[in-house]
């Protein structure tokens, strides 16, 4: 009995150093290859990219939020108002070119003060899509959007009336000025979060996800 025992004590040791000498022939390659499974790793496309909602994309390397179009004047605000929020971030700016449409708007107003004042009424009637902008020599107006057709802004001008939102037109937006879009890069979702909240203060802007682009 006491023989058989040492005899299975034996095998023993012999089978646990078998298998350590093998685990250490082992070579790291082979090692690695056992962790990193290649089959598992895919590139999204730029129309899986496009399609990610903002949260989930922004939260991937090399993409970024891009923010407009805006003329010099109001990108500047724009940047001045998002730039706490930026949490670091780097910014630049894309050049774009964009359709003149039709706008609705109130009448002139002779500064920026009293075109600011009545945009806060209108927000105060829970109206978005309105900002205040240039109206050209020396004048200011409240822009209610923006619009590739004329019966789209028709249609937006007669539900403002509706709502007793007074000295409403619609007009062919003039030419525009060179335009740019904000691009954010590397934004997390709260910075995300924090340009769609802005948008609503600019009218005819839109808030995307895309690739980045170089730095400019």
């Amino acid at each position: 009995m006491r023989a058989a025992v040492l005899l299975l004590i034996l095998v023993n040791v012999i089978l646990f150093g078998y298998a350590r000498l093998d685990r250490a022939a082992q070579s790291e390659g082979e090692r690695l290859a056992q962790q990193v499974q290649p089959e598992r790793i895919r590139l999204l496309s730029a129309q899986e990219v496009a399609a990610l909602t903002p949260a989930r994309a922004a939260a991937r390397a090399d993409i970024c939020v891009e923010w407009g179009p805006f003329a010099d004047a109001d990108r500047a605000r724009a940047e001045a108002d998002l730039e706490p929020r930026l949490l670091g971030k780097p910014v630049s700016q894309r050049p774009v070119a964009v359709d003149a449409g039709y706008w609705v708007h109130l009448d002139a107003m002779p500064n920026r003060a009293a075109a600011e004042r009545r945009a806060g009424e209108l927000r105060a009637q829970s109206i978005s899509d309105l900002s205040v902008v240039d109206f050209g020599r020396g004048q200011f107006t409240v822009s209610l959007g923006v619009f590739r057709t004329e019966t789209a802004a028709s249609a937006r001008a007669d539900a403002l009336t509706a709502r007793g939102v007074a000295g409403t037109r619609v007009e062919p937006r003039p030419p525009a000025a060179p335009q740019s879009m904000i691009v954010v890069h590397d934004a997390p979702p709260p910075v995300v979060a924090e340009i769609r909240t802005l948008q609503s203060r600019y009218t005819g802007t839109d808030v995307k996800v895309a690739p980045c682009g170089p730095v400019s």
